[in-house]
């Protein structure tokens, strides 16, 4: 036991002195990833029939990037993250058809009828829609949705490998 003692006698300080240093590198690091995440940019999964055939029902690995919805620069086409206006535990992921002023059409039962209504989206909102109309919840259900409620702008698939690349506007 003297032997030991021996061995770390002055080297105490140093030892807490390095576990002080890769503490604050650790923290450092998980600051930058909290800041990342939740301010620029993250990786989602998404699933679904809503967004057939732009996204894969069984799932797809897709980076969002959350500085153009802090800055409003989304605009018609573009698909998003978007806070569920009916149960807030639920992110969507839609297409944009309309900003505010825009005047959308819409079919109102796509499985029963071609009736069709015409909406102006009102200031401070967003109309969005599934590409799999037939299998979406969307604004068609609960209108136009707050502008705050959008989350992020998909902006690249990585997985599945086969559809690896830019997400852009596919109106």
């Amino acid at each position: 036991m003297n032997a030991l003692r021996n061995l770390f006698k002055g080297k105490g300080i140093e030892i807490a002195k390095e576990a002080f240093d890769r503490t604050i590198l650790v923290g450092k690091f998980l600051c930058f990833l909290h800041v990342t995440n939740n301010y620029i940019c993250s990786p989602t999964l998404v699933f679904g029939p809503s967004m057939l055939p732009t996204l894969s029902i069984t799932g797809d690995l897709v980076l969002t990037e959350k500085i153009s919805t802090r800055l409003g620069k989304v605009n018609n086409g573009d698909i998003v993250l978007v806070r569920s206006p009916e149960n807030p535990k639920k992110i969507l992921t839609k297409r944009i058809l309309g900003m505010e002023g825009d005047k959308v059409t819409y079919l109102i039962d796509p499985h029963n009828s071609e009736k069709c209504r015409t909406i102006t989206v009102p200031k401070g909102h967003i109309w969005i829609q599934g590409d799999n109309i037939y299998a979406s919840m969307d604004s068609r259900q609960f209108g136009p949705v707050p502008y705050g409620l959008v989350q992020g702008k998909v902006f690249w698939r990585i997985w599945p490998i086969s559809g690896f690349g830019s997400l852009g506007e596919e109106v």
